[in-house]
């Protein structure tokens, strides 16, 4: 049986189940909404650093989707982020049999991701694209919401977001996918500026405007968020941004700061 290996935990996030659970734990301590959600999500964005940057984030869109009760009907948690380390023309979808994490291996939907691959022209299988992050931190929460359901995880590179909208089209089609897209925002800005760049990216998403997103937004993962926002627009589902942060809030370093943020995309 073949599996897609972790490379990140006991970096990005812990290596050891009690840890991670620990640290969702106390993320779901210390939360409160500043307005009741009304989206039953059938997507959501969510950031991929180190947990102890961007996982209480993370962290509020799952708690939140699981709550709707909505996994009893999902089947599969389609993960969609961008390559950091390997440059790929297009995207690849892992056609392994299980993907690991510490607190426990998820099925990988083989099947599927091979009947994907088969549709879209832009989908191979590169192994070395899946030695990422960005898809990989959202693994432990996948497993930790939603046991039970199986993963297709995709990593794209240089794509047009046009393409990818269209399979994201046909993803939303089935009832029993959950969509996940992992991003970041803006890098390595001072906090001013990291704000101000951000709150295009964030007003774009609440506003459904994909013109918005070029005036300033530089999300790592814009291609994969302007491909779900187009989706939005074109099936008619809404957009709630639950949260938003800067590295500042751990690092206290206010020269050099990365910004995140997670919102719910639903019905």
């Amino acid at each position: 049986m073949t599996q897609r290996k972790t490379v990140v935990a006991g970096s990005f996030y812990p290596n050891s189940k009690e840890e991670i659970l620990a640290f969702i734990d106390n993320f779901n301590k210390s939360f409160k909404l500043e307005k009741p959600i009304d989206i039953k999500p059938k997507a959501v964005i969510v950031p991929h650093a180190g947990y102890v940057y961007s996982g209480f984030t993370a962290n509020l869109a799952y708690n939140l989707s699981s709550s709707f009760s909505l996994d009893k009907n999902f089947k599969r948690a389609i993960v969609i982020g961008p390559s950091h380390r390997t440059y790929i023309n297009g995207a690849s979808i892992a056609l392994y049999d299980e993907f690991e994490t510490p607190i426990g291996n998820i099925k990988i939907d083989k099947e599927y991701s091979l009947k994907l691959k088969e549709k879209y022209n832009f989908l191979h299988f590169e192994e070395e694209l899946h030695f990422e992050h960005s898809t990989e931190t959202q693994a432990p929460f996948v497993k930790n919401y939603f046991d039970g359901l199986e993963i297709i995880e995709i990593v794209y590179g240089k794509l047009d977001f046009n393409e990818l909208s269209l399979l994201i089209d046909y993803l939303l089609e089935d009832e029993d996918n959950f969509i996940i897209i992992s991003t970041d925002l803006s890098h390595f800005y001072s906090q001013d500026e990291a704000k101000k760049l951000d709150n295009i990216c964030l007003k774009a998403i609440i506003e459904k405007n994909l013109e918005m997103f070029e005036q300033g937004c530089e999300a790592c993962g814009k291609i994969g968020v302007k491909a779900i926002i187009k989706s939005a627009i074109k099936k008619d589902l809404k957009t709630q941004l639950l949260h938003y942060c800067t590295s500042f809030d751990v690092t206290k370093d206010d020269k050099s700061v990365v910004g995140y943020t997670s919102a719910l995309i639903g019905v």
